[in-house]
């Protein structure tokens, strides 16, 4: 079984910062990208920020020069930081890893139960 938890949301002022964490755990042979996802409330999930194995990574233009994404491979573990935040930041927030269970597996998407990030004053 595989299981990743999310930690690291609340309320915030605009401006403010905040950093979530999502940490797998579980058996898992290697991990290949890692993402973050958010959902706002009358709106469709977006993909925010992803980072491949290699260290590579992509935002939506709505959070670049704000939000960054790392990742820790021996710790399992992907994290958001986020700066400057707005209240349209408001959502919840979603990690995804695609990983193998085992050696010689074909790889699969897993999902965070999700965690709320609230941008108001």
């Amino acid at each position: 079984q595989v299981q990743l938890v999310e930690s690291g949301g609340g309320l915030v002022q605009p401006g403010g910062s905040l950093r979530l964490s999502c940490a797998a755990s579980g058996s898992i042979f290697s991990i290949d990208a890692m993402g973050w996802h958010r959902q706002a409330p009358g709106k469709q999930r977006e993909l925010v920020a992803s980072i491949t194995s290699g260290g590579s990574t992509n935002y939506v233009d709505s959070v670049k020069g704000r939000f960054t994404i790392s990742r820790d491979n021996a710790k399992k573990t992907v994290y958001l930081q986020m700066d400057s935040l707005q209240p349209e930041d408001t959502a919840v927030y979603y990690c995804t890893m695609n990983l193998r269970r085992l050696l010689g597996v074909v790889s699969q998407n897993y999902w965070g139960q999700g965690t709320q990030v609230t941008v108001s004053s």
